[in-house]
């Protein structure tokens, strides 16, 4: 399948994001990795040229492609099955109720200045139990640029650039797994960076059990909002009382002069309590 010379009938659109994948041995990673099943519905978000909408339509029971433009929409059309749904929509306005009554997989090719956006629409912020969206999604398989996907898995053992609110977010809802890096010369036109593969597996219940999830979500973005301050500075700073952040950091055995980066989801859980605990 000559997909290069496929994708050049189309015009690319910078505002839009769009590198359309063009490696065969990479497309075929994604459907394998995604483990497609004739009894299932998947939800394909940003379906482009429609070169993985039509190998997931030969495997699956139906194909709902979420795309927004409307060349691409002309094309997919133009694919010889009658199991797939094309959505016009934004993904960031998508309630996947209205598409599905049942939990499904997700294959994703996105543009990466949105990826974070995207993402909190599907999972849903820590401090919102109930979600949609995330309810009605079991796996995700992603392809996103490199130095995200590090990010996406990372913990406070990985470098310290690489683990943050992203981080935090995607692991308290899901198993994460870097499938494998995808280079720059997979797409068409060239990006300028590497991407990767990830998996997102829901977890039957988040990774830790918190007492109070807004304030874990308020002590999480304080740390790493202010990533040059302590830990214990970032608190401050972000409006709490030192009276209070002094006891708890030290009953939870985190060192004041520690930064964010250094702490577990484990350790900002203790640190919510204790800080609770003191008010």
């Amino acid at each position: 399948m000559n997909y290069l010379k496929r994708a050049k009938n189309f015009r690319t659109k910078k505002r839009l994001g769009q590198n359309f994948l063009i490696d065969e041995k990479i497309i075929n990673t994604i459907i394998n990795e995604a483990n497609v099943k004739n009894s299932e519905t998947i939800i394909e978000i940003g379906s482009g040229t429609g070169f993985v909408t039509e190998k997931l339509a030969l495997k699956a029971r139906k194909v709902i492609a979420i795309e927004l433009d409307e060349e691409a929409i002309k094309a997919l059309k133009k694919l010889p099955f009658n199991n797939i749904e094309i959505v016009r929509q934004d993904i960031l306005t998508v309630n996947f109720s209205e598409l599905v009554q049942n939990p499904v997989k997700i294959v994703a090719n996105i543009p990466y200045y949105i990826t974070s956006p995207i993402l909190s629409h599907i999972l849903g912020e820590i401090d919102r139990p109930e979600w949609k969206n995330r309810e009605l999604t079991e796996e995700i398989i992603l392809m996103v640029q490199h130095e995200v996907a590090k990010r996406l898995v990372a913990t406070e053992k990985s470098p310290s650039k690489e683990y943050g609110l992203l981080s935090i977010l995607v692991n308290y809802w899901c198993e994460t797994e870097l499938v494998c890096k995808v280079p720059s010369s997979s797409f068409y036109p060239e990006p300028k960076v590497d991407s990767a593969i990830v998996r997102l597996k829901f977890r039957e219940e988040p990774i830790i059990k918190l007492h109070n999830p807004v304030l874990f979500r308020q002590v999480t973005r304080a740390a790493f909002g202010m990533r040059r301050k302590t830990i214990k500075n970032a608190l401050i700073k972000s409006g709490f009382v030192a009276e209070k952040v002094n006891p708890a950091l030290e009953k939870c055995n985190i060192a004041p002069s520690g930064r964010g980066e250094t702490l577990s989801m484990q350790d900002f859980n203790c640190l919510c309590d204790k800080l609770s605990a003191c008010q």
